[in-house]
């Protein structure tokens, strides 16, 4: 106690805060509650349950490091109870010899969430030269429960390498599930989605949507830090169109339920902690999890424990919120 109270004394002067910065998103309710004890309780997710509601989100496709990274990701998810996503599994399409980088189903287990993912203009391509058997064949060998079809016009007309659509690709992705059965999820890569988009896309017979919303890696800007002084300078400011996260998710609020309720959600781009995906889910209608990207895989570049760590605390974050705060309207 004595050493507590000292601590109380020293860094008192180090505690004091601005008043301006109170989060003003939230009712804090003190009374209600004692310190939570129980778990979180399970999300269901494509007919699978998930114990916390938080999704890894796509990365680390075709990277050196993407099998080490991939491991520490999946045995997360599986110690966790999480959802996730792999990066752009194109590589494998043609070539199976990287297939050990993304063969994550030994180790998330059977009982959780497990997509792959394909852009856009690979699905269109697979789709005109008559291929969609190597796409089935891809998703057959890594055991997952459904695909993500990623939408990246922005980042294709930038990429030096880019890509150029030759259908829209609300067409394609509906020649698609007309020509599979597997589960479909549509997501940005971070600039999100406007509502014209949204709800278009929700009343196709999809799976669900991430949002991949502005505010997280910026996608066109990266490819832009790849390309010529005069490209970068000529659209520059092509990389601040987007949509935020909390923009999207009024996006869904404001449609009709027949189209939102059944679908699965996963709410990413600009997630900055686990506050803001708390936030963000309270605030969407119907149930959703958020998702990060960027934050995991720092985590996954070092020792696993750190991953494990930040887990738990975003565990621990969720309960005390769940207790103790309620968003206002």
């Amino acid at each position: 106690m004595e050493s507590r109270k000292k601590d109380h004394i020293n860094f008192t002067s180090q505690s004091q805060i601005d008043k301006h910065l109170c989060d003003s998103r939230f009712y804090y309710e003190p009374a209600l509650n004692a310190h939570p004890n129980q778990e979180l309780p399970e999300i269901s997710f494509l007919n699978k349950k998930m114990k916390m509601p938080v999704w890894v989100s796509s990365m680390t496709g075709g990277t050196a490091q993407a099998k080490e990274i991939n491991t520490k990701l999946a045995t997360a998810c599986q110690e966790f109870g999480l959802g996730m996503g792999l990066g752009s599994c194109r590589a494998l399409l043609e070539n199976s010899s990287r297939l050990s980088d993304f063969d994550m189903r030994p180790i998330i287990g059977d009982e959780l969430p497990f997509l792959a993912n394909l852009g856009i203009a690979q699905v269109e391509k697979l789709i005109e030269n008559k291929e969609l058997n190597k796409l089935h064949d891809m998703l057959g060998k890594l055991r997952v429960d459904g695909l993500f079809v990623h939408l990246n016009p922005l980042q294709e007309f930038l990429q030096p390498e880019g890509d150029r659509f030759l259908f829209p690709p609300l067409e394609t992705i509906q020649r698609l599930i007309e020509k599979t059965e597997f589960p479909i999820f549509v997501k940005e890569v971070g600039q999100g989605m406007g509502p014209e988009s949204l709800e278009t896309l929700l009343r196709l017979d999809i799976a669900g949507l991430e949002f991949g919303a502005f505010g997280g890696t910026n996608f066109a800007l990266l490819e832009l830090l790849r390309s010529n002084k005069v490209k970068h300078n000529t659209f520059s400011s092509l990389t601040t169109i987007g949509h935020t996260a909390e923009e999207m998710v009024g996006f869904l609020n404001a449609l009709p339920d027949e189209l939102t309720q059944n679908k699965n959600i996963i709410i990413s781009g600009g997630i900055g902690n686990w506050l803001d995906g708390y936030y963000l889910m309270k605030k969407y209608k119907h149930q959703s999890v958020f998702g990060q990207a960027s934050a995991f895989l720092n985590k996954a570049k070092g020792d696993y424990s750190e991953l494990s760590a930040y887990l738990e605390s975003i565990k621990q974050g969720l309960k005390m919120a769940e207790s103790y705060l309620k968003i206002r309207d």
